[in-house]
């Protein structure tokens, strides 16, 4: 799939939310969500010392879009801040925020609320986009 001006808006949304909530320990990864009805929803991760107490970007972004009263979505896409280098303040100042792929937990609970769901990703050359089924494939399903 061709990656769109929107696309790009929303991998810049995702970057302004971690480049502006980033906490070392704490947020390192932002993630938003467009919905079918054009409205952006952006969160950070939350981490937790106890690691099974984290909630990813995605998860948290899809939450307040939902809790919004939206149920559609039509692409998603997470973003990781590197670690800040206490000894370069110039790498701090730009620092390269690279798009990730969604982990296992939040390709499971991004196709449990849109199995059509686009997939913003980096690819060798560039970003790509793909449906959440692609990288889920034979979903498990309670039927």
């Amino acid at each position: 799939m061709t990656i769109t001006t929107d696309d790009l808006e929303l991998i810049q949304e995702a970057k302004n939310i971690i480049k502006r909530l980033y906490c070392e320990g704490k947020h390192h990864i932002g993630a938003a969500v467009r919905t079918q009805s054009g409205k952006i929803y952006t969160a950070v991760h939350l981490e937790a010392y106890i690691g099974r107490v984290s909630v990813c970007a995605e998860a948290i972004a899809i939450g307040k879009a939902i809790s919004e009263g939206e149920h559609e979505f039509a692409t998603i896409v997470a973003v990781r801040h590197p670690e800040i280098n206490p000894d370069d303040p110039t790498e701090n100042a730009d620092p390269q925020l690279g798009v990730v792929s969604p982990c296992g937990i939040c390709r499971e609970l991004i196709s449990d609320y849109g199995q059509s769901t686009q997939v913003i990703l980096q690819g060798e050359e560039g970003y790509i986009k793909t449906t959440i089924g692609q990288l889920l494939p034979q979903k498990y399903s309670r039927s």
